[in-house]
């Protein structure tokens, strides 16, 4: 990453129910899980809950879980398979794939955390990451790579725009020779 580079938080979006476009899951998850906490609703809570399709409901949360499965699994598959020691605390005792898995599930919880983050749309950059405790390749300054990364990034913008398309660049270039 760089510091123009962004993650976005874990919120899955879902069709909304005329089909007009999309919604954040977890924000309507969230919603549900307040009013049902509710010890009086009020009418309109009422009438919100008795309009609820539970398959959706379903679907919502599968989503949710979904994201998060997916993230849990990259992270100790790709991100955390060459952390085999300890740096921090047990500083030099091997790392255990138990150990990769509960961090990776501490990762994921933070990112999935729509009360913390409020949109898919929020920019987490390298200093929102660290906090973290993620460790982050910075490129910076390596003229080199970022250079690199930026003709790629605006070639493919060029080809999309011109194909009407979207598309967000994930980077994993390790050396440009």
């Amino acid at each position: 990453m760089d510091y123009s580079s962004a993650l976005g938080p874990i919120d899955p979006q879902v069709m909304v129910p005329d089909g007009s476009g999309y919604i954040p899951a977890l924000g309507y998850l969230d919603k549900v899980d307040e009013i049902t906490k509710k010890a009086n609703l009020s009418p309109a809570d009422v009438v919100f809950l008795k309009s609820l399709d539970l398959a959706k409901l379903a679907l919502y949360e599968q989503a949710r879980d979904l994201s998060i499965d997916l993230l849990k699994n990259w992270l100790v598959q790709y991100k955390f398979k060459d952390w085999n020691v300890h740096r921090t605390h047990g500083v030099g005792s091997p790392v255990t794939a138990e150990e990769k898995s509960q961090r990776a599930e501490e990762i994921a919880a933070a990112l999935s955390n729509h009360k913390k983050w409020f949109s898919h749309g929020r920019a987490l950059n390298i200093s929102k990451l660290k906090e973290l405790r993620l460790e982050i390749d910075d490129y910076s300054s390596d003229q080199k790579l970022r250079d690199a990364i930026r003709g790629y990034n605006d070639m493919l913008s060029a080809y999309t725009d011109r194909m009407g398309r979207q598309f967000h660049l994930h980077s994993c270039f390790k050396e440009v020779t």
